[in-house]
């Protein structure tokens, strides 16, 4: 059964038109395994969390910190494919209405074949791709498939990216861009990198729609700091660390601390 596509963008905007931001959980499918993953991913949206994120398991992750990592070497030693995504998308969205967003490196992609991976992401009603590893001026597959399906893309911008750069992202971008709060890579901090409030300025300057910071986020006040400037903050290693320390209701705890913050933000 197909299961009908929720756009982030659209998400995004409902949450700004009810005065609150959006809070986006990140886990990665098939960890601890795929049935626990489910689990984890729609209890996460039931305790706050507005927009879901699956990570793909990559075995060779640029930008990923210690928690991701070895939940992804997990996932992938468990027997992970990659249509186990798609398995994983289908059964979130018959259960939650949240939109869900895959995010993967590219190379899976394009061992699955570009047209097939948008293809079976909007037949299990996946919202779109956040890619972290291309620009969108190496992504011209990708952007002419998501076109062609209307999916949501979703690229990074670094505090490092030149005005060009980061108006050329928000040309390409669709649903949102992806703000990474920090150089370096993910995991939980004390505090959220100042650099994130000018980089989500200089984005707004070149006209975003929608942008979302991510890496470093931990806690509800950290939630409730971000989306004082920006439309969505982004949590990954918290939440993986909490499905790894406590199981499934160890992450819909964390979730709700989480989700603390965006009720502390609402306008």
């Amino acid at each position: 059964m197909t299961v009908p596509t929720l756009s982030v963008g659209t998400r995004i905007a409902q949450n700004r038109e009810d005065g609150s931001g959006t809070l986006i959980g990140y886990l990665p499918v098939g960890f601890p395994d795929l049935g626990t993953s489910i689990d984890a991913a729609v209890a996460l949206a039931e305790n706050g969390v507005g927009a879901l994120e699956l990570g793909l398991p990559y075995s060779d992750p640029v930008m990923d910190g210690l928690a991701i990592q070895k939940a992804t070497e997990r996932a992938l030693e468990n027997g992970f494919r990659t249509r186990d995504v798609f398995t994983a998308v289908e059964a979130v969205r018959a259960r939650v209405d949240v939109p869900v967003l895959v995010m993967t490196y590219w190379n899976p992609v394009v061992q699955y074949g570009v047209d097939r991976f948008a293809d079976d992401l909007l037949n299990a009603g996946g919202a779109g791709l956040i890619t972290p590893d291309i620009t969108p001026d190496s992504a011209d597959d990708w952007i002419a498939a998501s076109d062609r399906t209307g999916l949501d893309r979703v690229f990074l911008a670094a505090p490092s990216s030149t005005d060009a750069r980061l108006r050329s992202t928000v040309e390409a971008s669709r649903g949102f861009v992806y703000a990474v709060s920090t150089m370096g890579i993910t995991g939980a901090r004390a505090n959220v990198d100042a650099a994130a409030r000018t980089l989500v300025g200089r984005l707004r300057e070149a006209g975003v729609e929608n942008t979302c910071v991510g890496i470093g986020i931990s806690s509800g006040e950290q939630v409730a700091e971000v989306l004082g400037y920006a439309d969505g903050a982004i949590v990954g290693a918290a939440l993986v660390t909490a499905l790894a320390e406590g199981g499934v209701a160890g992450a819909a705890a964390k979730a709700a601390e989480l989700a603390s913050g965006v009720d502390a933000a609402r306008k």
